[in-house]
């Protein structure tokens, strides 16, 4: 069966392979990581709405239209959230909306893509999930919805592999060059645009080669030491950060067996 990967997963393994080990080939879990909060999965469901159930017979919509999808979204929701997504959800109004010459219809909202790709004779399944694909003059941008109070824009190294992780997957699903990829910020009204080109695509791809190669040839997961270590779930079984680094709990799985597709 193909291997699953995804832009989360790729820059994982690009940050520290023997913590991409750890987590996704010996599913050993921790309390580190945490879910989608409340108030972010209803502003993207708000969001969704406003863009895909818009009529589209006017230029655009009038902000009660934008109010009435939060409303219907933000259900079960305490009334400090309410106020903050609403809040929100006015300055995207007045900044994206309503001084605009047309709402342009998106060509998808809130969804996922898949492609494969092969390497090393190995199949591997791209997957990732959008807040939104525009149509441009001349390509695609995907727009990426962040709720968080901090204006926080990743390392450019894991950007690069986002982009280019993307920019396959769009290229296989629509047959369309990603141009754009944007993180659009909620609480600011804030949108950072990343140009996105072929040297991203090649990047992504030298970096699943040599995640293939390990995989088939199940090389050592060595631990890359950085500043990521301090904020790492897993060094306490690490060697690179402690002389004498814990056993692996008994919650760990076996280390998998590859049952990667082959190439004919």
């Amino acid at each position: 069966m193909p291997y699953q990967i995804s832009a989360t997963k790729l820059q994982a393994y690009s940050r520290c392979p023997y913590a991409y080990y750890l987590r996704y080939e010996r599913r050993l879990t921790s309390n580190d990581f945490f879910g989608s909060a409340a108030l972010g999965t209803a502003l993207h469901q708000a969001l969704a709405m406003v863009h895909r159930d818009w009529h589209y017979h006017d230029s655009v919509p009038d902000q009660a239209w934008v109010l009435r999808c939060w409303d219907e979204a933000s259900e079960g929701l305490t009334t400090n959230q309410f106020e903050d997504g609403r809040s929100m959800l006015e300055n995207y109004y007045e900044t994206f909306i309503q001084n605009q010459p047309s709402l342009r219809k998106p060509l998808a909202v809130e969804g996922r893509i898949q492609a494969f790709l092969q390497v090393e004779s190995l199949e591997f399944c791209i997957t990732g999930r959008y807040d939104r694909i525009d149509y441009l003059d001349d390509g695609l941008e995907l727009i990426d919805y962040k709720s968080s109070r901090e204006l926080k824009v990743p390392e450019s190294d894991e950007m690069d592999l986002q982009i280019g992780l993307y920019y396959l997957a769009l290229e296989q699903t629509y047959h369309q060059n990603l141009k754009y990829l944007s993180l659009l910020f909620l609480r600011s009204a804030e949108k950072v645009r990343f140009k996105a080109t072929d040297r991203h695509k090649k990047q992504v791809q030298a970096v699943i080669s040599d995640l293939a190669v390990r995989l088939r040839q199940d090389q050592t997961w060595e631990p890359t030491p950085g500043k990521q270590c301090d904020r790492c779930a897993y060094s306490r079984y690490c060697s690179a950060v402690n002389l004498d680094p814990a056993p692996l709990p008994t919650t760990a799985s076996a280390s998998p067996e590859l049952q990667l597709a082959l190439g004919l």
